[in-house]
């Protein structure tokens, strides 16, 4: 009868090292695993800092196909209230970049800032947060923007000739989030 008793106390005592051995595996793994991850965000960029400016003032040059130069310049952060199709607000976050053949659009857009707000907000407010979350909602909202956008440019600067009219050429989100 002892040895039973021995042999189940040997039993028991190699089970438990065998799921203490398991449990030390299974840490290690998740650690590589999540050491992993980390090492793919921060090769993609995904932790470097961003600019804490509003970005409007950044112009940056680009090569396109077609060997015209292109200026860019940020709108950031915009907060925005929404409705969805029962009428319950929603927030959403925007920001977008708008891509033009016009050297000094950062400034444009920075010294006119406000009349473009104002045409954002007032497009925005016409749709559904519904509207806003299809791809075609998007894609029309763009092209509203654009031309609306255009059209302030065009207006303020119609008495400068160096400024080519409807100048900008893309809208570009960078931020679309509703919540």
């Amino acid at each position: 009868m002892a040895e039973e008793e021995n042999k189940e106390e040997a039993k028991s005592s190699g089970g438990g090292k065998g799921i203490i051995i398991v449990l030390i595996a299974l840490v290690v793994i998740l650690l590589l695993a999540v050491g992993g991850g980390a090492y793919f965000l921060y090769s993609q960029g995904m932790f470097s800092p961003k600019d804490s400016g509003s970005g409007d003032e950044m112009v940056k040059k680009e090569e396109t196909g077609d060997s015209k130069e292109t200026f860019k310049a940020n709108i950031d952060d915009l907060v925005l209230n929404i409705t969805n199709a029962k009428g319950k607000e929603k927030l959403m976050k925007l920001s977008f970049a708008v891509k033009s053949v016009e050297p000094t659009i950062a400034v444009i857009m920075e010294e006119y800032r406000a009349e473009v707000i104002d045409v954002v907000i007032n497009q925005i407010s016409a749709r559904s947060s519904e509207e806003l979350l299809t791809v075609g909602g998007k894609a029309l909202l763009k092209e509203e923007l654009l031309e609306e956008i255009n059209s302030i440019i065009n207006e303020v600067t119609s008495n400068n000739e160096e400024v080519k009219a409807n100048s900008i050429k893309k809208i570009l989100f960078t931020t679309f989030v509703i919540k």
